[in-house]
């Protein structure tokens, strides 16, 4: 597989992507990278050069949580930090937008994933801009402020941040979860019809489904202006759940590879004394 195929590409539509695939036995498939996943990171935890975040994103149901549960099933648990941003606490409003995404980044050796990101600040707040009133900027006293030169200020913001991040050490790889609406559909009506499931239901998902084409707008100029070349974008067709899965899975194995981690050696003066140390334990 080449994974390079559902890197986002400038100058392209978003519904130029598709949003189903069948990748024949995903789920074997998957199994296998996510082990693969497993032991990258482990030698990348020895090195402690590195650290990587994953970004996740997508409309409602496109399967985020259970991406999550699938794909680092494999990974220490301790090797794993996994990030759900809500609605901004009274604390985090006290801070500018990008505050609480940045100390939550992962460690030197660790996964950090975000499970929707910094990108609902230019994303939920555009369809919605009535909710940056919360943050109390002293330069937006009214809507007429929250235009496009004000979310196109904040994508810059994003970018210097990764940018910053990734020159120390962070790898960032970021995946859009391309659902259709049809899909979204049956995904809402498996929940209201099936009594487990309900509580995944809220009323607000259809009334934001109502707004699925401004959110396909927001979502296209945000892909244009923050894929990068130190943080680049993934457009994963998600209407079949296994695939987008192995995909994503895939594509984090073939990133991790490139950069070859290491562990570390131990010092000459401790190599040399081995056969000593074994011999002492032996004779206890």
């Amino acid at each position: 597989m080449n994974t390079n195929t559902y890197k986002f590409s400038k100058r392209r539509k978003l519904n130029e992507f598709s949003t189903k695939e069948i990748v024949d036995n995903a789920k074997k498939k998957l199994k296998k990278a996510r082990k693969k996943i497993s032991d990258l990171q482990d030698t990348m935890y020895a090195e402690g050069k590195y650290s990587v975040l994953l970004c996740l994103q997508g409309m409602d149901t496109a399967g985020k949580d259970s991406l999550i549960r699938e794909v680092f099933k494999d990974v220490n648990a301790r090797g794993v930090v996994v990030h759900s941003f809500k609605v901004p606490t009274d604390l985090e409003l006290k801070h500018d937008f990008l505050w609480r995404h940045y100390i939550a980044l992962p460690a030197k050796g660790k996964i950090g994933v975000f499970n929707r990101t910094h990108y609902e600040n230019v994303l939920v707040t555009r369809v919605h801009p009535e909710y940056v009133f919360a943050e109390n900027i002293p330069t937006v006293n009214s809507l007429d402020d929250l235009n496009d030169e004000f979310y196109h200020g904040r994508m810059e913001r994003i970018n210097q941040f990764e940018k910053h991040i990734s020159e120390n050490g962070t790898i960032i790889l970021k995946f859009f979860l391309n659902v259709s609406k049809e899909e979204q559909k049956n995904r809402l009506l498996r929940r209201l019809n099936i009594q487990e499931k309900n509580w995944k239901f809220s009323a607000g998902d259809l009334e934001e489904r109502k707004l699925w084409d401004k959110y396909q707008e927001c979502y296209e100029d945000m892909l244009e202006r923050t894929s990068t070349n130190y943080a680049p974008w993934y457009i994963i067709p998600a209407d079949d759940k296994p695939t987008a899965r192995y995909i994503v899975a895939k594509t984090i194995e073939e990133e991790l590879e490139k950069y070859n981690f290491k562990e570390p050696t131990l010092p000459k003066k401790v190599l040399d004394q081995i056969d000593e140390f074994k011999k002492e334990l032996n004779n206890e």
